[in-house]
């Protein structure tokens, strides 16, 4: 396993085609090499729409794209199943080329309540797909492997010949590994992570975090982060970084990346430390330190010490992540950094390649897009930043005058973003502020648009849209 995963390099991160996973590519980077995307589109007139399909009521599910289907995470509010009544965490699947509902899995909720799997919120985490099987973190905190095809296919392909939900247009589940009963995790409010899969194992973070008293760690030797065989189900290894110093939750995903030859995960630890393990094994390679030594951690987001949101982007032998905050502590002290990831131990000193903070930059939950040497990121109070990639130098910085909780993408020399508002504002790639377009999707945006086969899709909190130049 080791040699099939050392030289498992990431796909281009301005890639073409199909968009299997969150952001894309392992490396995480929000970059697509599509072209012909149209700037400007319209819902009421149906201007360089292609089609619409309907979600739940809130949807925190980016779209990934693959073999001719399109797979988002919401909940289960709309009615899409009307057979299939009450509170769930649901992934949908759709027929790329129509929209048409295909099947969809469903999650009954946990019964520990909102400490665990907060109500009417779904499933967030984006899967990744690989063949005819896709992974995803479900809202009960399972790494869940499914038939893509859903029961169409007529086939039970899992030995979960009992699914509650075994209708044709019902989820086939091929295994599920529960990591609250296997391994005691605590998800704080909801499990979140999107998976990557690499050689023979799939890498998720689990989401154990504090309880409802928000100081409590009820399960402090619980793994963060764990491997998962993709054929079997079954446990790889796991790390307990960063055992009980956990601030909140832990709602990170994970970036995958050959760096210097040796294959590396990389994860943003519930303490506001980034850590580099051996995608082999899970042994540490390096930890960085994303807030300054002299922060310190309030509960409710009062102090000037945060916890990571964001997932890592790899690039070039370098990590670039920035810390945030629960959208509910609003704003505070942000902080983005370039490591280099070539290093070994504490490199909090020696991993600095720069800093971009401190009055300059608030607090994101968003992840970067890099291109062209410029790296785009936006904070939650909606500023989107523009800055040099090689030196952290500011460019500029655009208002969008509304919150921003999903991610910037660069798609055929545009940057686009979706607002709390429901605007997906777009701007000119490029090293001077251009806004060319601010289009209107009639209900907020926590997502990230992305592009696939010559389409660009954005999903609302109730709506997947399939934009098209006509």
């Amino acid at each position: 396993m080791a040699a099939c995963l050392a030289y498992a390099e990431p796909s281009s991160q301005a890639q073409r085609g199909d968009w299997p996973m969150w952001g894309g590519s392992p490396d995480r980077n929000m970059v697509s090499g599509e072209k012909n995307i149209p700037a400007e589109w319209d819902l009421d007139s149906a201007k360089n729409i292609k089609w619409t399909a309907a979600l739940g009521t809130t949807t925190y599910g980016s779209p990934v794209v693959a073999d001719g289907r399109i797979y988002v995470g919401t909940n289960n509010n709309g009615n899409r199943r009307p057979e299939i009544t009450g509170d769930k965490g649901v992934l949908m699947c759709f027929d790329e080329a129509t929209g048409k509902f295909l099947w969809q899995a469903t999650h009954d909720k946990l019964p520990t309540g909102q400490a665990n799997d907060w109500p009417e919120q779904g499933i967030a985490s984006g899967p990744a797909v690989q063949g005819d099987r896709l992974y995803y973190v479900s809202n009960r905190c399972e790494v869940v492997c499914a038939d893509t095809q859903g029961f169409l296919d007529g086939e039970n392909d899992g030995p979960l010949i009992n699914e509650k939900y075994h209708a044709e247009q019902d989820a086939d589940f091929v295994w599920i590994y529960d990591m609250i009963g296997e391994l005691k995790v605590f998800p704080h409010n909801l499990a979140t992570s999107a998976p990557i899969v690499v050689g023979d194992l799939v890498f998720v973070c689990t989401s154990n975090g504090v309880d409802e008293s928000h100081v409590k760690l009820p399960s402090p030797q619980a793994p963060s982060f764990i491997a998962v065989n993709k054929n079997t189900g079954k446990l790889a290894w796991q790390s307990n970084l960063p055992g009980d110093k956990i601030l909140h939750g832990q709602w990170s995903s994970p970036a995958y990346g050959v760096i210097n030859g040796q294959a590396q995960i990389v994860f943003g630890g519930g303490d506001g430390w980034a850590y580099g393990l051996k995608a082999e094994t899970g042994e540490m390679i390096w930890k960085f330190d994303l807030n300054p030594k002299e922060s310190v951690w309030k509960v409710n987001g009062r102090g000037t010490k945060n916890s990571i949101i964001s997932t890592p982007v790899i690039q070039d032998n370098h990590v670039f992540l920035a810390v945030g905050a629960d959208p509910e502590y609003g704003d505070g002290p942000g902080h983005l950094y370039c490591i280099d990831a070539t290093k070994t131990g504490d490199i909090t000193k020696t991993g600095r390649v720069w800093h971009y903070g401190n009055d300059d930059f608030q607090r994101t939950i968003s992840t970067a897009a890099i291109a062209d040497g410029l790296l785009y990121l936006p904070t939650l109070s909606g500023f989107l930043h523009c800055v040099d990639a090689g030196t952290g130098k500011r460019l500029w910085v655009h208002d969008t005058f509304a919150a921003i909780w999903g991610s910037p993408a660069v798609i055929d020399g545009k940057v686009f973003t979706g607002t709390e508002d429901g605007e997906v504002v777009v701007l000119e790639h490029g090293r001077e502020l251009r806004e060319l377009a601010a289009n209107d999707m009639g209900s907020s945006i926590y997502t990230t648009p992305v592009a696939a086969n010559g389409v660009l899709y954005v999903t609302t909190r109730k709506l997947l849209v399939a934009v098209q130049q006509k």
